[in-house]
């Protein structure tokens, strides 16, 4: 909806007017964020300003345009998640790791959601959050700084002052006892499992050493479980981990795509024992050097460009409260021992604090 009118520009106006000075631009949202961003020369500056500014507060939201992206996001919920097996999988994961805190809701919403939302609903939404007081503008590339406060001052500083919604503190997630478990069949040649532990929230100081250990167990093709489970036992074709960045504890995700023929069990036990040899020993001087080389490397491609380190600055700022913490990450990766990873993988990597999903062949 936010790519369409406002009480100033017709539909299509915004486009064409960001194609006309060379710029792109797009949208995502997840669980703690939505962001848009434009990359542009130089000169557009005051073009961008402008048009994120008229529309953070001239939005057209009336039936017509609300019933059509209704739609849109409806097919692409069936795109993202009904039609496609690791979609279904994780939001079933999530369902089943939280109970009480909303990440155990998708952002996409279920589709009883989407049907079921009103042109006043929108609105309302639209009142509450779109204001400046409930966002951040990052600037990045090459700009005269006082030049572009101005901007910033002009277009957003005559917007009526709406009140940010207070930050709701939402319902911890209890401790979790023992593993919890949810199957789903689905037309698959080969068995899957995903695998959720209880972790951290990203700002959390152990998160450095469970990002290096999640390097060393998953983190390309020399990486231990790749070796274990794909080449030596080829128990599996694919294997791979990754740590939600959330402002709330999230999970530590793991994958196994199972070759056909093998059995699950079999997968899982060898995970467990390689994450149990690393809880044990930790990881080797290499295995450490290679996994910190890694993530520095991805933070340095993640930085190269102005629009890299706009939405780099901008996460760190909505997740963490602080967006000069990005230039912190990579000394707190550096700065990872080996026994560091050793605690953080026997502390969370436990059986009994993960969810796991089983996708058996079949139809559900």
């Amino acid at each position: 909806l936010m790519f369409n009118a406002t009480r100033t520009r017709p539909l299509g106006q915004f486009d064409r007017l960001l194609e006309g000075a060379g710029a792109e631009a797009n949208a995502a949202t997840w669980t703690d964020w939505t962001y848009y961003y434009e990359n542009a020369p130089r000169g557009a500056l005051p073009l961008l300003v402008e048009l994120e500014a008229d529309r953070m507060s001239n939005l057209v939201l009336r039936a017509p345009q609300v019933v059509s992206e209704k739609e849109v996001v409806a097919n692409e919920r069936k795109l993202r998640v009904e039609d496609d097996i690791e979609g279904k999988a994780l939001e079933l994961l999530y369902a089943t790791a939280f109970r009480r805190h909303p990440y155990g809701w998708p952002t996409i919403g279920w589709m009883k959601d989407i049907r079921g939302f009103t042109v006043r609903d929108c609105q309302r939404f639209y009142r509450t959050h779109y204001a400046p007081g409930n966002a951040t503008v990052i600037v990045a590339g090459d700009f005269d700084e006082a030049r572009a406060l101005r901007l910033v001052r002009d277009h957003y500083g005559h917007l009526p002052k709406i009140s940010a919604p207070v930050p709701v503190a939402h319902p911890k997630e209890p401790p979790q006892r023992a593993e919890r478990t949810a199957q789903l069949r689905a037309p698959t040649p080969s068995e899957k499992i995903l695998l959720g532990y209880q972790a951290p929230a990203f700002s959390d100081p152990d998160t450095p050493a469970l990002v290096v250990a999640n390097e060393v167990l998953f983190g390309g093709r020399s990486s231990r479980l790749h070796r274990v489970l794909c080449v030596d036992e080829e128990l599996a074709f694919a294997v791979r981990g990754s740590l939600s960045p959330f402002v709330d504890p999230g999970l530590f995700e793991i994958w196994i795509f199972v070759h056909e023929g093998k059995r699950r069990q079999d997968a899982l036990a060898r995970l467990q024992e390689e994450i149990e040899k690393l809880a044990l020993a930790g990881p080797t001087q290499p295995e450490l050097d290679k996994a910190i080389n890694q993530l520095e490397l991805s933070f340095l491609h993640s930085m190269e460009t102005a629009g890299g380190k706009a939405e780099q600055i901008g996460f760190y700022e909505t997740v963490v409260g602080d967006g000069s913490a990005v230039f912190d990450r990579l000394d707190a990766y550096r700065d990872v021992t080996a026994r560091d990873v050793e605690r953080v993988v026997k502390k969370y990597l436990r059986p009994s604090r993960r969810t796991r999903v089983e996708v058996l062949r079949g139809r559900a």
